[in-house]
């Protein structure tokens, strides 16, 4: 099979297409011929030597596919060869076919294409329990969503209303992205490009502040949106896309009981009721037109490379997805 590897860490171009063995299901597993595979910022902190776990290498990036079950190992019961499901595994997913925990498997019905389930599991788990399990949104509570365009974005801003926020602001760097969040049904558009952006948000919340806010540039801009914090607010980091680190006083959150959280999606899927009942919530709003998956773009498995060069630009929408 034809696969995407890196054997040394760094940019886009340390990604190679390698031809290699197809893997070969243990006892619990399903070898998956996969249809759509989706691209995260978590593959370029891979990339990079830089993932909040250890990547040893040589190394598959990948964790968000859907497909096809071409072979099953002898204990699996729950599904079968022939099978359309959507999952996420740890790595290997940018190849022609992978192994996955049969498990984790989600069936996916036979109107829904790959391109449209492989953009919700990995983004819309993350957006779902940022918002809800670590941030603890309730009805009536104001958010900030930072690059509201993006992947994770575009699901939070959407899962925000569905929740009974009252106001979502939505921030951005360019016109274009600003009117997909409000597409996305954000209150409040803010380029976070322009000097004194936070002026804007805290003017939206009459000088109160968010009560949630969505982080995930790091730098200056978490140095910001903390100060965007409302008295009792919850800011949730889920990345650090700009690769700068903030510092941080942590006394400073004392004087109005505000929290800064930590959000890894690997410590949510340990928990298997809360992907099964989030996951649920999900698809029922998808099947009933509630939720919107936004697809960026979709590139061949050899363009990998160019399609980490776009997402690390800031200049791509929605969710990008190779397909082998």
């Amino acid at each position: 099979m034809k696969a995407i590897q890196l054997k040394e860490y760094g940019g886009p171009e340390v990604l190679q297409l390698v031809e290699m063995e197809r893997p070969v299901p243990a006892d619990h597993q399903v070898l998956i011929e996969i249809h759509a595979i989706g691209v995260n910022y978590a593959d370029t902190a891979r990339r990079e030597g830089q993932y909040v776990v250890p990547t040893k290498l040589p190394f598959i990036p990948g964790a968000e596919i859907a497909g096809v079950v071409v072979e099953t190992g002898e204990s699996v019961t729950n599904v079968q060869k022939g099978d359309r499901i959507v999952t996420l595994i740890e790595s290997g997913g940018y190849a022609e076919f992978a192994l996955a925990d049969s498990r984790g498997l989600i069936p996916l019905q036979d109107h829904m294409e790959f391109e449209q389930a492989v953009a919700l599991p990995l983004q819309g788990l993350s957006a779902y329990h940022i918002l809800k399990t670590m941030g603890r949104l309730e009805k009536g509570e104001t958010v900030l969503v930072h690059a509201a365009a993006g992947g994770v974005g575009t699901l939070a801003v959407q899962l925000a209303k569905l929740s009974g926020a009252s106001i979502v602001i939505a921030t951005a760097s360019s016109d274009d992205k600003l009117a997909l969040a409000a597409e996305m049904g954000a209150d409040v558009l803010v380029n976070y490009t322009e000097q004194g952006w936070e002026e804007k948000v805290l003017e939206a919340t009459g000088g109160k502040g968010v009560d949630v806010a969505l982080e995930m540039a790091g730098g200056e801009i978490f140095n910001i949106t903390l100060k965007c914090l409302a008295t009792f607010g919850r800011l949730v980091i889920y990345g650090v896309a700009s690769g700068e680190q903030s510092r941080f006083y942590p006394s400073s959150l004392m004087a109005r009981n505000q929290s800064v959280i930590g959000f890894f999606l690997p410590q949510i899927m340990r928990k298997p009721e809360l992907i099964q009942s989030s996951m649920a919530e999900m698809l029922g709003y998808l099947s009933n037109g509630q939720l919107k998956l936004t697809i960026g773009g979709v590139y061949s498995l050899e363009q990998a490379a160019e399609v980490h060069r776009l997402l690390q630009s800031r200049q791509t929408k929605g969710k990008l997805i190779l397909k082998p």
